[in-house]
């Protein structure tokens, strides 16, 4: 309760125009937002570039955006964002990292693996998607997101819920073999 409050406090700085926003929200989700940038991009200058650009993005959308979850909302600009820088980065020179094995992981449930970003992104595959992790015991649910959507490393992952990386590993094929033919099913996918 005490967090929300202290969100809505922030939030509310952002309506008045107050440029303290902006550094209460570095104070509070800075870290945080760093760390799901440098997961995406393993590169520090490019992560800090990501965040410095997510208080903007911030900055810009609030007002008239109200964001009921703030860090959940920050997350997916800086998230957003670090992808963007990736694909930029990637377009350079090819690269690994974690974002590309995440990526090639993904790419056994969905058709085409440099389709994966875009098919991702279509409204009704996204529904899908969410509505299938909704479905997932809490703890295997945890490690999908931590896994797909923060892009944390399987060593992290497996340290976070005290469990072997092997174990990480075979949660993760299991969901994404399920994920697969739940798609299959439902048409989103034909082989």
């Amino acid at each position: 309760m005490a967090k929300e409050l202290e969100d809505e406090k922030i939030i509310e700085l952002y309506w008045q125009r107050d440029e303290n926003a902006i550094s209460k929200t570095d104070q509070k989700y800075g870290a945080y937002c760093q760390s799901i940038a440098n997961n995406i991009l393993q590169n520090k200058e490019d992560s800090e570039e990501c965040v410095n650009d997510t208080w903007l993005k911030a900055w810009e959308s609030i007002p008239p955006q109200k964001p009921v979850n703030f860090r959940m909302y920050l997350a997916k600009i800086v998230r957003n964002l670090a992808f963007n820088r990736f694909n930029a980065n990637r377009a350079k020179k090819r690269g690994g990292g974690e974002m590309v094995l995440v990526l090639e992981e993904l790419s056994e449930c969905i058709a085409d693996k440099t389709d994966v970003e875009q098919e991702l992104i279509g409204k009704e595959l996204k529904e899908y998607i969410l509505g299938f992790i909704k479905e997932l015991p809490e703890r295997d649910r945890n490690i999908f997101v931590r896994r797909y959507f923060y892009v944390d490393p399987v060593k992290s992952i497996a340290k976070r819920y005290g469990v072997s990386e092997n174990y990480v590993m075979v949660i993760l094929s299991r969901i994404r073999k399920l994920l697969k033919c739940s798609l299959k099913k439902e048409g989103f996918i034909y082989e």
